[in-house]
């Protein structure tokens, strides 16, 4: 952010980084109609590097989103949709031989761009699943003994039904561990419904959508967020919802320390995001169920309802409850 004041506190002028924040959601809440919260959760990962998982039923806006977000910033965008007889080398890419060079070229995959919608990701095999997590976890891939970097920023949205379970093979913990929070989307208010029917189709107006920051925009206010103050009381208190979720007899695998941080790290983004150079423990609590929710484990002993789901985020809602609150 070349030219802009910097405050006591080391970091560049919060109003300026906030306006850039204010337009990027203002140009997606134009395609995006009464979803304010989770518009500001996708920001949120994204100025955090972190990747979402959103679950929820189809024709909820989850593909546009996406495609909003990619056009906002003017970014690459890629969508794969994931099927069982999806292939590592149909995302990452192949190297083809030409005989007139007598060498082979490499022909990068879909994963090669900003924003990669991977479409109803749990509907391919996990070999396929696999070749993500170097890509989301590094921003780069390995392929034929070379190591390509990705571009920047990078950033994978993945979906899946949770209401269809044939043909579907279950995220592993690995997976799932690499996407900083799992969101829902939800179906629109009746009165945003009705805005949606009268006005035009956001997929078609996706295309007159002008970029309002840059990708060089979005590397600057990432680097931000890394700045963004955690007091050890804060540190304290992320550690203190971690052992809590370790100790629960219910689950057989508590909050990561890859989750821990990735707490951390959402709460500077949308302390960047409210204007604030600290982090304070209500955005902890604010991001603790998205973030922590789909990385813990049920046990065995727990029966299974087919409500998997809402019982992690009643753990983790329980957490919250338990563990004090530093002032």
């Amino acid at each position: 952010m070349n030219g802009s004041q910097v405050s006591d506190d080391g970091l560049p002028d919060l109003a300026e980084a906030q306006e850039k924040i204010g337009r990027l959601k203002a140009s997606i809440e134009k395609i995006i109609i009464g979803k304010s919260d989770v518009i500001e959760r996708t920001v949120t990962a994204l100025l955090a590097r972190g990747h979402l998982l959103i679950e929820d039923v189809p024709g909820v806006g989850k593909t546009t989103l996406a495609h909003a977000l990619a056009r906002s910033i003017d970014g690459g965008f890629q969508r794969i949709q994931f099927t069982n007889d999806l292939l590592p080398s149909d995302v990452l890419g192949v190297s083809i031989y030409s005989p007139a060079t007598e060498e082979f070229r490499f022909e990068p995959g879909p994963i090669f761009a900003n924003i990669v919608l991977a479409d109803e990701i749990n509907r391919t095999s996990p070999k396929t699943q696999s070749c993500l997590l170097e890509a989301m976890n590094d921003g780069q891939v390995s392929i034929d003994g070379q190591t390509l970097r990705l571009p920047t920023p990078f950033m994978v949205l993945a979906t899946q039904n949770s209401m269809e379970f044939t043909g579907t093979f279950p995220l592993p913990e690995s997976q799932l561990d690499r996407f900083l929070m799992r969101l829902r989307m939800g179906y629109p208010s009746s009165e945003d419904e009705r805005r949606l029917l009268l006005g035009k189709n956001p997929a078609e107006a996706i295309p007159a959508l002008e970029p309002v920051i840059s990708t060089s925009d979005v590397d600057g206010l990432q680097q931000i967020v890394g700045r963004i103050r955690i007091s050890p009381v804060v540190t304290d208190y992320v550690l203190a919802l971690v052992e809590r979720s370790r100790a629960d007899e219910r689950l057989a695998l508590g909050v990561s320390p890859r989750g821990a941080m990735a707490l951390m790290r959402a709460a500077q983004a949308l302390a960047l995001i409210r204007g604030r150079g600290y982090v304070l423990p209500d955005d902890l609590k604010e991001l603790a169920v998205q973030v922590f929710a789909h990385r813990v484990v049920l046990s065995n002993r727990v029966v299974s309802t087919g409500h998997d789901r809402d019982l992690q985020e009643t753990i983790i809602l329980e957490a919250l409850e338990r563990v004090e609150v530093p002032i």
